[in-house]
């Protein structure tokens, strides 16, 4: 399942990231966005959804939360 596809509210674990560009994937692992971690969807809007990643809230466009696999 993607992030994209994810209940409101429900604590998920980040099984992986779809994504070729490198620089990318590093600044995601910053944010402690990798896989093995938790992350929760808190609202969804058109122009994406915001999700908790450790003591963090951001926002994420509907492109990235297809790439972000969650279990």
């Amino acid at each position: 399942m993607t992030l994209f596809d994810a209940e409101l509210g429900q604590e998920y674990t980040v099984s992986g990231i779809a994504i070729d560009d490198e620089e990318f994937v590093s600044f995601l692992f910053s944010l402690g966005c990798y896989a093995g971690e938790p992350i929760t969807v808190v609202t969804r809007r058109k122009s994406g959804c915001v999700v908790t990643i450790k003591d963090g809230r951001y926002s994420i466009d509907p492109g990235l939360a297809k790439a972000i696999s969650v279990e």
